[in-house]
């Protein structure tokens, strides 16, 4: 009898469960026919600041335009230099380049895969060294697992810099008892559909206490308006959330919270079983991880992945290259010691299937497969 394929993110799983909550939010948005920043839309916005604690969200659309949007919005542009690390998706780094501003890329720690406090120090005199002015730090709280903000934090204060979290996964997490989108400046979170609460195409948002960049990122995110349509006071973007994705978020949000929860129990029976295995990924104290992705360290891991795809178990690698070795990247500074963890990282870290309906008897297919696989 051949076993049933093993999802690498479930959302069929999820739908079901949904049942016809998200076609009947859909179908409502049809109704009214406010397909443009609908009643949904500001629902969704007051909801999501709620969770995350924070007094302001505006909504947009992708996660990239998230992060573009608060640059933006302080106003970052040529000369100016911000801080990201060299592990994550190009999105980061893109919307520094995109404002005319420089990404200086720091390394990452080699068990959280999250931005190295040591090596932001090294990025920040790198920085001064070539005469940029430094403005910002761009945490990404990679995997779903929160970076180490008091840290980084204390290094902003210290010179005068700016955060924005880059919590595109890690929505629905928390660290030392404050939620992913109450650290920092701003939190730029992503809804891309494989996300932990994700819609049915792209959208994004981005969660504050200052109530100023607020009001200029809902101008910026449609087209730089003022007081009505024709009236343009800045130089914008076409970045507004359509209305049916806020619609599918809404019905997504009343069983997120209990996603999550599934998440941690997916997450604490692959730490058990890796045991002897391979090296999974650490949590740092006062940590929830939404656990976007479970991603461990193994040797040889093309040949890992190969013979795991064999036995029907699905991988990913997140990310096969650092970003500051990438091409259009490779050009701009890097931390005085380079990045050398993020360079090693890309050669054996590998993401296994986690979703929150991801049963105990699948993890065992699971973790026996790997267990051939590595040879333990």
């Amino acid at each position: 009898m051949t076993a049933s394929p093993i999802a690498f993110i479930d959302l069929q799983a999820q739908r079901a469960r949904l049942g016809d909550a998200a076609d009947q939010a859909i179908a409502k948005v049809l109704d009214h026919g406010r397909f443009i920043m609908g009643p949904e839309v500001a629902e969704l916005e007051t909801r999501l600041a709620d969770m995350g604690g924070a007094a302001h969200c505006v909504s947009c659309s992708s996660g990239t335009d998230s992060l573009l949007l608060v640059l933006m919005a302080w106003g970052i542009g040529p000369g100016d230099a911000v801080i990201v690390p060299a592990m994550t998706f190009a999105s980061t780094a893109e919307v520094v380049a995109l404002t005319g501003a420089t990404p200086v890329f720091c390394d990452v720690l080699p068990d959280t895969f999250n931005m190295d406090p040591a090596s932001v120090e090294s990025a920040v005199a790198t920085a001064k060294d070539a005469g940029l002015n430094l403005k910002a730090i761009i945490p990404v709280d990679l995997f779903g697992q929160p970076a180490d903000y008091p840290a980084i934090q204390k290094i902003a204060d210290a010179h005068g810099l700016k955060v924005m979290a880059d919590s595109a996964q890690s929505y629905g997490g928390a660290l030392n008892g404050k939620a992913v989108g109450s650290w920092g400046d701003a939190t730029s979170v992503s809804f891309f559909p494989a996300k932990p609460l994700g819609c049915y195409g792209d959208g994004g948002a981005v969660l504050t206490d200052d109530a100023d960049l607020a009001a200029r990122m809902r101008s910026l995110r449609v087209h730089g308006q003022g007081t009505n349509k024709y009236d343009n006071v800045a130089v914008g973007l076409n970045a507004r959330l359509d209305t049916i994705q806020a619609a599918v978020l809404l019905a997504k949000l009343d069983i997120f919270a209990d996603e999550i929860e599934k998440r941690q129990a997916v997450a604490a029976r692959y730490a058990e079983g890796l045991t002897g295995i391979a090296t999974p990924p650490a949590v740092i104290d006062g940590a929830v991880s939404a656990w976007a992705q479970y991603t461990i360290r193994v040797a040889d891991r093309d040949a890992v992945a190969a013979a795991l795809k064999e036995k029907g178990v699905p991988t990913a690698v997140y990310y096969p290259v650092a970003l500051s070795d990438q091409p259009a990247y490779a050009h701009y500074p890097r931390a005085g010691n380079g990045t050398p963890v993020s360079q090693a990282l890309a050669h054996d870290v590998l993401s296994l299937p986690m979703h929150p309906y991801l049963d105990a008897a699948t993890q065992d297919r699971i973790l026996t497969a790997l267990k051939e696989a590595v040879g333990a």
